[in-house]
């Protein structure tokens, strides 16, 4: 198998003939047709997040197909289209996972992170964190499904039912579940770079009914807002957009600072939250909404050799949609 792998934290990744792997005991082996990057591979591969296991292959929105069963594997066949998302496996015994909040789980794997990912021609997956993905024939265009639409969905459940919604930062995540917004009927209010003019323009033909730099105050009072931009700033900024009652999600995995601001902004019953990596329900729930309300994403493809070009572009903000890793590109 051919891999990019990332074996220092902070340096460029490197292309690396790997010995074929088996599927261990519960475990399966997918050929990679699709892995989209994340911004969360940038966290990793930049040295932001602590302790990522190296070597490791990042990525962690793969779609590909079953073409390894590891023994006592069942509900899975060979050929059957499957996506494999960041949480990798949960403790099941803990009291998060108890609980039903498997994402807080207090012995974890992430795919990308503490265990290998998609970055790759094959990866080995728990098959109980694995996802069927029968209906979703484009695996470069269900890739980012995996992630950006799973915490995209995670964070707009967490936003609440509120008419009108901020999304600050406008890639992969936002430019998927504002469709989702708006098949559920209500507003998205889209905050982009200042000054970027292709995001900005993105998110009104997917039917923002404004658009502007993330500098700029919204037409009206926001019920909720959601932040996809690691960008502590902007925690002051949507507090101040939203109304009463009204709730700011912060949908990253890493964010800068948060600088101090006046409790002026946060009385009045307003609240500010996280969300934290997913559940398999998270997925089941989305997986079915997304071609129910009619989620296209965009994308640009790189082969599996240029994922360092592919995540230099999402760090410095050339990517509109989605960066996909196609190791047969």
């Amino acid at each position: 198998m051919k891999a990019m792998v990332l074996e220092t934290v902070g340096a460029p990744l490197r292309l690396r003939d790997l010995p074929d792997r088996q599927p261990g005991p519960g475990e399966i082996r997918v050929a990679v047709e699709a892995c989209a990057v994340c911004r969360t591979d940038l966290h990793v591969v930049d040295g932001e997040l602590p302790d990522p296991r190296t070597p490791v292959i990042p990525g962690h929105e793969i779609v590909g197909r079953v073409d390894a069963l590891g023994e006592g594997v069942a509900g899975f066949s060979i050929g059957q289209r499957v996506g494999v998302p960041w949480l990798g496996r949960a403790c099941g015994h803990c009291g998060w996972c108890a609980s039903a909040r498997e994402n807080l789980c207090d012995d974890p794997q992430f795919t990308g992170y503490t265990r290998d990912g998609g970055f790759a021609t094959h990866a080995i997956a728990d098959a109980a964190f694995t996802l069927p993905m029968e209906g979703f024939d484009d695996p470069v265009a269900a890739a980012p499904l995996l992630c950006a639409g799973l915490i995209g969905w995670r964070s707009l459940v967490a936003a609440g039912e509120g008419r009108r919604v901020g999304l600050y930062g406008f890639g992969a995540a936002a430019h998927v579940i504002a469709q989702v917004i708006r098949w559920q009927g209500r507003e998205v209010y889209a905050f982009t770079r200042p000054g970027d003019a292709a995001a900005r323009d993105m998110a009104l033909s997917l039917g923002a009914v404004w658009a502007g730099g993330s500098d700029e105050p919204p037409p009206v009072r926001l019920d909720a807002a959601i932040i996809f931009a690691p960008v502590g700033d902007l925690v002051p900024a949507a507090l101040r957009a939203v109304t009463k009652g009204g709730r700011v999600v912060c949908g990253g995995i890493h964010m800068s600072d948060i600088p101090r601001f006046p409790y002026s902004i946060l009385w009045e019953e307003r609240q500010l939250v996280s969300v934290a990596n997913l559940t398999r329900k998270d997925a089941r729930d989305f997986l079915a909404i997304a071609p129910l309300a009619g989620v296209r994403t965009h994308t640009t493809v790189y082969p599996l050799a240029a994922a360092n070009e592919a995540l230099d572009d999402l760090r410095r903000g050339r990517i509109q949609g989605a960066a996909v890793i196609a190791p047969n590109a």
